[in-house]
């Protein structure tokens, strides 16, 4: 009841509410029998009439006085009217001291004879007095009035009646002190004293189990709403002020004990013989009927019953931390579990008190060091201890105190919470699977453990190894929560946990404390191994999904809390974290103190030298290295205790152990003492004379500090033995006789330096040993080494000081690269396996908040992890994607045309699958730079959804440079690789891929679409809508260049995948020797695959659109390439025609950079270099390609590149297209229009590609159907290839003008002149003076003999072997082509018109080049010989009239030209012997065609 409800109360009269509760407590009384009577007369010794008189009043007579029972009976009823007298005449009762106005009441209430009813009334009357204010801070005589009531109802004695009778009277007793400690002003006027015994009171009645369950809630209720109240005192209060009266209050006896005893039941009445004011064990306050007469509640047994007028003036007045902490001591204490006094429901009942009393104090308990060092200590001990109970009740009460320990006093706690964290994980998770039988076991008796750095709150008796070399020290084995203490315990991770700085602060305190356990790491492990099913049949489904969910919110909350800091959401806090470098060293330090002393458990030589190598051990220049060694041994908790004793007391080690042994201060402390801080450091080995060095070694250094009674070193040697016996003895439990303290001194006769020592010496010892064993590291099992471990936690908890608290960001970079990987697993098996919405939603946020935190911290394979999490969700992934897809059936809804597939159909209907594609394409949307290998499974599932026409359209498309924008075909026949290709462009090529039926096959059935399909396909495509694929798409050609090298490297990978490891798998079957050999005439090819073409096209479309990053992209997409087509009679047609459009799309932005430029004709070449019936196939792409790189000024300068791109361009001479195309481009170039073109680098380019058209042109006469079996069908004119063939002889004939200025431009000498262009140029027009084409023919010889004998033919007249080439390597080789059967069949009627005139150019060009220039006699006697053989031959094969007539006309010619040049004369006196020769050879030879011909002539 709270004072504002007093206010509210109607105003009336105090003396009325007095005077009417006096009459209904007498009237109650004169109820009963002893009060029954009609007149109470008042005695009273100096009767105050008497007094007023001057009269003396003298003794009754004995027979006249009363029995002592009527007296008091009398006093109470005469108390209250006496009071009533008192104030008949007081017009303001207030007015009277309160004592007074309460006396008669609160007599009636301590006294033995009153009843049930008539104390209940008492006590109702106080309680009105309280709620009509009474009982105010305005009455006088306050103080001594509540110390009065106090005593009153802590000392409340009343006959037993009925038990329902007197628990009313216990209920208003509750009442009382409800109104007089929360319900009243007067509260805050209480004194220490009066605050325990009215405490002492209620809780006494709380645990009172023989009362009823009623009456102990509500007096149990009241407690908490009492402790409520008086403990927010605290916030009122000066901490140091009630510190040092707390100090006074223990100091200054006269005040009394300011303690509480709580009455409790026991089993067996042992509580009544061992009272303890310290702990919590008196009787019970109630009795049976039988058993006692009244009911007692008992005060303390210091205080009297009387409260006089100095004990409540010097009673330290208001009440403060004296009564609040002797409360706190009591139920601490009363939580003790080894404490067999009180019984479960007593603790349960102190652990709600408490937990109410930690909750209204929060925070500032740690402002008292008094309360903060009971709950350090004893709370806490008490409280873990009660976390291992198998009652339901008790643990759920414990664990809900200790969260709201955790909640008001972390700071304080900090290797508390580590020790109660580590538990409850151990506890919580999954039991690990049975070892293999490969594992190493170490042998029984042998196992190595090391001692943990905090206490276990599980028996650790139980065998546990570590793996050799492991960095994790083993853990006691314990048993796993199961059921509703699972719940419990994990509910309780959950609230402790909820802090959005909880795992910064694990972090912080414990994984970056070389002396603590990495906390964090282990609470997320634990956390996202929860989140998966546990394989055990012994938690039901339910309990399971249950556990998994808070495991699953716990991570999303770490990970949400993190992502929060990231974007600034929630502040830092208060600043009182390290630097972040300070906490990266000292854990980088833990790693290597944790791996070293890992080698060290395993071989302790190589721990040593690692942790020398790593500089762990810390060397001092002013202290030796072994005694570095031995601070670092003694000071590190990691190392295995007993391999550590073996160490330093081996043979070798003995300076080690001499150091090791010094560390320690045994001035002033007994050698028990000194033995047991020794021992506590390491493990005694077994081998006597280790044990003997280690013992000299202490019985030096601990007599070099001077202990009183022993004389020599050699007695602290035999009392160290003795003592490790005398613990052996006393607490091995398989000795039955222990030694007596006889024994002890019997022992240690005269070992004294030959005395005795005094028997108080060794009784101290003696008693020392058997109150406190000498427990050795790893022998801490039960109830004594929980009581040893938690005093180790205490001494290293002042050790490592109060926790950090922080909700910084500074740390989360190191806590999420640890962590991510684990984390996103969990939440994506959880988004995958549960089907619960808030949970799917959860996980969605967690998918984000992670992408975040990567993007943030600029981790890729974050982002790659989600992305293959997330696709492997969506179920767009396929192992083996096939490459024939079927004849999906094409429909029209909601205007739009549909392909309903397989896929559109199961995704669907995969809600899970369409949110998991959403939540993919929305990170990936805006975070692509952020992506690196998941560019796989985002190219997979694109291929996927192209297979299925499910992309847009945008992403369905390809580009080249004749037919603009194509949709890429699904499906096609193969065309056949050996079919000469004539006719037709791309369209052409592309008609054999549409997606149309052909043949009769079942495969080409188009089945029909259901209507749930259709809905279903609709529902894909709003989903992929939704993804915005377009965006994406278009986003990847704005990424940076380590992302874009990324995106093409996997769609290269995907693409090398179904293309060249495709193709080598099938050859090595085909070539298998179950398999038919492959050979070159018939070549194994690969069936049609669109998506290889898909990957291809989008790996171009991304390239081409992003040019300034072409350099670190060409490498990877060239690979590729050049791997399909250096093997492009495997694959299909337009696959290979795709790759070489590709190759030339990138080819023209290569030629725009210089760095590159050499790349173009490496690809050029490539394509050169394609298998004929291939290059045919691609040959318009190749014109087109060529014509867009030409296009650039200066793209081409040197020979050997336009030596590449005639190459090139010669290959698709024998497409009619593309041979079009590529004559006009050449034919641009030899031309003048648009400037000069042809340069000395080009010129024998074109001459070669210029003679391939012309040779072109006689090949198209031999694919001519044949009229005759002699010759062949010459065409006409307008046959296009025949009009380019002669158009390319008179290119080359125009190509004689640029001779002499390309000469002159280059200053070249006319003998390089002739080689480079003259030459060339006379051969090819030679050459095709031998076409088939007749047409070609005749232009060809004609312009030959005009570019022989016109002027500009550039040679060097002074060289005779420039004219010897003419006629060698031109001239003669034509003729003789010309005399060669096969030839002269080709056209029997012109090739005679052709010899014809060969031989005339034969004459005609000796005559120019030999008789005019009139040169060497010698030479010319040469190659006259010559013709005349040739033209010998040539007459005999042609036996023409008309050839006889023209080889006549023209050696008349040039016979009569020699011999006017005195070449040729006749024989006489006057010529000499060459002459004489000469014509005698010359007749000869004509004489054999032309008899008489010389002789005509001359």
């Amino acid at each position: 009841m709270q004072p504002a409800m007093f206010s509210a109360a109607p105003r009336i009269e105090k003396k009325h509410v007095l005077l009417s509760e006096i009459l209904a407590v007498t009237s109650t009384m004169r109820k009963n029998s002893r009060w029954a009577a009609a007149a109470q007369t008042l005695v009273a010794r100096d009767s105050a009439l008497a007094k007023d008189l001057g009269l003396r009043r003298g003794s009754l007579p004995v027979e006249s006085q009363r029995s002592g029972r009527f007296s008091q009976e009398a006093d109470l009823m005469g108390g209250f009217q006496e009071l009533k007298r008192a104030i008949r005449d007081v017009a303001d009762v207030q007015s009277l001291h309160l004592p007074a106005l309460l006396g008669p009441f609160l007599s009636l209430i301590r006294s033995p004879l009153s009843t049930g009813p008539i104390t209940s009334a008492a006590l109702s009357s106080v309680h009105n007095f309280f709620v009509c204010d009474l009982i105010s801070s305005d009455s006088l005589g306050l103080d001594s009035a509540l110390s009065e009531l106090s005593s009153a109802v802590s000392h409340c004695k009343f006959e037993a009646s009925d038990s329902s009778g007197d628990e009313v009277v216990l209920l208003k007793i509750m009442t009382v002190i409800h109104d007089c400690i929360c319900g009243s002003s007067v509260g805050p006027m209480l004194g220490d004293v009066e605050i325990c015994e009215m405490l002492e009171t209620v809780l006494t009645t709380c645990c009172q189990m023989r009362l009823s369950e009623i009456l102990r809630r509500s007096a149990e209720a009241t407690m908490i709403s009492i402790v409520r109240t008086i403990f927010r005192r605290l916030y009122d209060v000066d901490p140091a002020a009630e510190e040092a009266k707390l100090r006074l209050s223990e100091e200054a006896s006269h005040h009394g004990d300011i303690t509480m005893t709580v009455l409790a039941d026991t089993p067996d009445g042992a509580g009544l013989q061992n009272r303890d004011l310290l702990a919590v064990n008196t009787p019970v306050t109630s009795t049976s009927h039988e058993e006692v007469s009244s009911v007692t509640i008992k005060a303390p047994a210091t205080r009297s019953a009387i409260v006089t007028e100095d004990t409540v003036a010097n009673a330290p007045k208001p009440y403060g931390l004296p009564a609040l902490l002797e409360l706190f001591r009591v139920l601490v204490h009363i939580l003790d579990p080894n404490d067999q006094i009180h019984t479960d429901s007593v603790r349960l009942t102190a652990l709600g008190i408490l937990n109410a009393t930690i909750e209204t104090c929060g925070t500032v308990i740690g402002d008292y060091p008094s309360l903060l060092s009971l709950i350090v200590d004893h709370g806490c001990r008490h409280l873990f201890q009660l976390a291992r109970s198998d009652n339901p009740s008790m643990l759920q009460a414990a664990l809900r105190t200790i969260a709201t320990l955790f909640e008001t006093m972390r700071p304080y706690l900090k290797l508390q919470q580590e020790l109660f964290l580590t538990f409850t994980i151990d506890r919580l998770a999954t039991p690990p699977l049975p070892r293999s039988n490969m594992t190493k076991k170490l042998r029984p008796g042998s196992s190595r453990r090391v001692t943990p750095s905090t206490p276990v709150l599980a028996p650790v008796n139980a065998d546990s190894d570590i793996e050799k070399g492991s960095l994790t020290p083993p853990r006691p084995v314990v048993q796993p929560a199961r059921g509703e203490t699972r719940d419990l315990m994990l509910e309780t991770l959950s609230q402790i946990s909820r802090h959005p700085w909880f795992m910064v602060d694990l972090y912080t305190n414990y994984d970056c404390d070389i002396n603590c356990d990495n906390l964090f790491e282990r609470l997320i492990d634990f956390l996202t191994k929860g989140v998966y099913a546990m394989q055990t049949s012994s938690v039901s489904e339910a309990q399971q999904l249950h556990s998994q969910f808070l495991c699953l919110d716990m991570l999303l909350g770490f990970v949400g809390d993190m992502a929060a800091r990231a974007e600034g959401v929630r502040g830092c806090g208060r600043q009182e974290f390290v630097s972040p470098e300070d906490l990266m060293q000292s854990k980088s330090r833990k790693k290597l103190v944790l791996t070293g002393a890992a080698k060290f458990n395993s071989k302790p030589k190589h721990g040593i030298a690692f942790l020398e190598e790593n500089g762990l051990i810390e060397l001092n220049p002013s202290e030796s290295r072994t005694r570095s060694l031995a601070k670092f041994l003694k000071s590190c908790t990691r190392l295995d205790k007993r391999l550590l004793g073996d160490y330093i007391s081996k043979p070798e080690s003995v300076d080690l152990l001499k150091e090791f042994i010094g560390l320690f201060d045994f001035k002033n402390k007994p050698i028990a003492d000194a033995m047991r801080e020794m021992l506590a450091t390491f493990r005694l080995p077994g081998e006597s004379q280790q044990i003997s060095r280690i013992t000299e070694t202490f019985a030096a250094k601990y007599f070099a500090s001077n202990p009183p009674e022993i004389k020599s070193e050699d007695a602290v040697y035999v009392l160290a033995y003795s003592v490790i016996m005398l613990n052996t003895d006393l607490h091995n439990p398989q000795i039955r006789k222990r030694m007596t303290i006889e024994d002890y001194q019997r022992n240690l006769r005269g070992v004294n330096g030959g005395e005795n020592f005094s028997p108080e010496f060794l009784q101290s010892i003696y008693d020392s040993i058997r109150k406190r064993e000498i427990i050795m590291p790893e022998e801490h099992t039960g109830q004594l080494g929980f009581e040893y471990a938690w005093k180790e936690l205490l001494t290293r908890a002042r050790q490592s000081g109060p926790s950090v608290m922080c909700n910084t960001s500074l740390f989360d970079y190191d806590m999420f690269k640890a962590m991510w990987k684990s984390v996103i697993s969990a939440i994506a098996h959880a988004f995958i396996t549960f089907d619960d919405e808030y949970i799917i939603q959860r996980a969605i946020s967690g998918f984000r908040q992670c992408a975040t935190l990567a993007g943030r911290f600029n981790l890729p394979d974050v982002f790659d992890f989600i992305v293959a999490a997330l696709s492997q969700a969506t179920g767009l992934l396929t192992d083996n994607l096939p490459v024939h897809v079927p004849n999906y059936p094409v429909v029209d809804a909601e205007g739009q045309s549909v392909t309903v597939s397989s896929v559109s159909v199961r995704f669907g209907t995969n809600f899970k699958g369409q949110l998991a594609a959403v939540i993919l394409f929305n990170i990936v949307n805006g975070n692509g730079n952020a992506l690196r290998e998941g560019w796989t499974q985002i190219f997979e599932m694109f291929q996927n959804l192209f297979m299925h026409s499910l992309l847009p359209t945008r992403m369905l498309q390809m580009e080249d440079f004749l037919g603009g924008v194509t949709m890429i075909p699904l499906r096609g026949s193969q065309p056949s690789r050996h079919a000469q290709r004539n006719d037709g462009g791309l369209l052409s090529t592309l008609s054999s891929y549409l997606m149309t039926p052909c043949g009769s096959s079942s495969e080409n059935l188009v089945p029909e679409a259901t209507d749930s399909e259709v809905e279903s396909t609709l529902c894909t495509i709003d989903c992929i809508k939704s993804c915005r694929l377009d965006e994406l798409y278009g986003q990847i050609m704005q990424l940076d260049v380590e992302a874009l090298v990324a995106a093409v490297k996997a769609l290269e990978a995907l693409a090398h995948e179904r293309t060249v490891t495709k193709l080598k798998e099938e050859t090595d079957d085909v070539s298998s020797p179950y398999n038919p050999s492959i050979t070159n005439e018939d070549p194994h090819v690969l069936t049609y695959d669109p998506a290889a073409v898909f990957l291809l096209e989008t790996m171009i479309s991304i390239a081409c659109q992003t040019p300034q990053h072409l350099e670190d992209l060409w490498p990877i997409i060239f690979e590729h390439l050049s791997a399909l087509l250096s093997a492009a009679a495997h694959y299909s047609i337009l696959l290979i025609e795709r790759a070489v459009v590709a190759l030339l799309r990138l080819c023209v932005i290569l030629a725009q950079k210089g760095v590159l430029r050499d790349q173009v004709y490496l690809s050029l070449d490539i394509i050169a270099n394609l298998p004929p019936a291939v290059a045919n196939s691609v040959a318009e792409h190749v014109t087109a390609g060529v014509s867009l790189i030409l296009q650039r000024e200066g793209i081409v300068s040197t020979q050997t590149e336009w030596n590449v791109i005639g190459a090139t361009l010669r290959t698709t001479i024998s497409h009619s297209e593309a041979a079009r195309y590529t004559f006009s481009l050449v034919a641009n170039i030899t031309s003048e229009v648009e400037g000069q073109k042809v340069t000395q680098n080009n010129f024998p380019c074109l001459v070669a590609i210029l003679d391939d058209f012309a040779t072109a042109a006689g090949a198209s006469i031999r694919t001519q159907p044949q009229k005759s079996r002699r010759a062949l069908y010459q065409p006409a004119t307008e046959s296009p290839i025949v009009e380019r063939g002669r158009k390319a002889v008179d290119l080359l004939s125009d190509l004689k003008r640029f001779i002499a200025p390309l000469s002159a431009a280059s200053n070249l000498p006319p003998a390089d002149a002739w080689r480079q262009y003259c030459l060339p140029l006379l051969s090819s027009l030679g050459r095709q003076s031998t076409n088939p084409s007749r047409l070609v023919r005749n232009v060809a010889i004609v312009q030959l003999q005009r570019l022989l004998l016109g002027s500009q033919l550039v040679y060097d007249e002074t060289d005779h072997g420039h004219v010897e080439e003419i006629f060698k390597c031109v001239i003669f080789p034509l003729v003789d082509d010309l005399l060669k059967p096969q030839v002269y069949h080709l056209d029997p009627s012109g090739m005679s018109e052709t010899r014809l005139r060969a031989s005339t150019l034969l004459c005609k060009a000796f005559m120019h080049f030999e008789v005019r220039d009139k040169r060497g006699k010698a030479e010319v006697r040469a190659i006259w010989i010559e013709i005349l053989d040739v033209l010998d031959r040539l007459v005999g094969a042609e036996k023409s009239e008309l050839l006889y007539e023209a080889v006549s006309e023209s050696l008349k010619n040039a016979v009569l030209v020699m011999n006017a040049a005195n070449i040729l004369v006749p024989p006489s006196e006057h010529c000499n012997e060459q002459q004489r020769t000469f014509w005698l050879a010359t007749h000869a030879r004509l004489e054999r065609f032309l008899p008489g011909f010389l002789a005509e002539v001359i």
